[in-house]
């Protein structure tokens, strides 16, 4: 997961397992932007709920994606809509589960989950929902 504030402010960056976040910091020094990068170790909501402390950070994102646990979705979403400023955008990654999502007689919990967001992001008048149907489907949702 990962968030984004304006020119001249910083992305963070949040993971459960140190690995990728290790690689990640190489290829960011390489880039000569690690020090633009604000890493949290952790689960998800955990990080963001950190973030949520802090007013000062409601509404002050430009943009956040979404890719973790998809049982967890929802709830990241709902975090990320007090994060994401008006005009900011939420990605949402692998919405539509390899095809699965069209296949209810199919859905285990993962694929469940996703459908269920999906049918919720299409209702939510908070944003302007779109879903891009390339590779494994990206949802975009634009805050209103």
């Amino acid at each position: 997961m990962a968030l984004a504030l304006p020119p001249g402010g910083r992305l963070v960056a949040c993971d459960r397992d140190p690995r990728p976040l290790a690689l990640a910091r190489e290829y960011w020094a390489k880039a000569g932007v690690a020090d633009k990068i604000e890493e949290r170790l952790g689960a998800a909501s955990e990080s963001l709920e950190a973030l949520l402390a802090d007013p000062a950070q409601h509404n002050s994102y430009d943009f956040a994606f979404i890719d973790a646990d998809k049982k967890g979705y929802r709830a990241y979403y709902e975090q990320l809509l007090r994060l994401v400023r008006p005009g900011g955008v939420i990605a949402v990654d692998n919405v539509l589960w390899y095809g699965r999502v069209a296949h209810p007689e199919e859905a285990d919990k993962n694929t469940a989950a996703l459908q269920e967001l999906n049918d919720f992001l299409l209702k939510d008048e908070r944003v302007a929902f779109s879903l891009v149907p390339v590779g494994d489907g990206m949802a975009l949702c634009t805050k209103r």
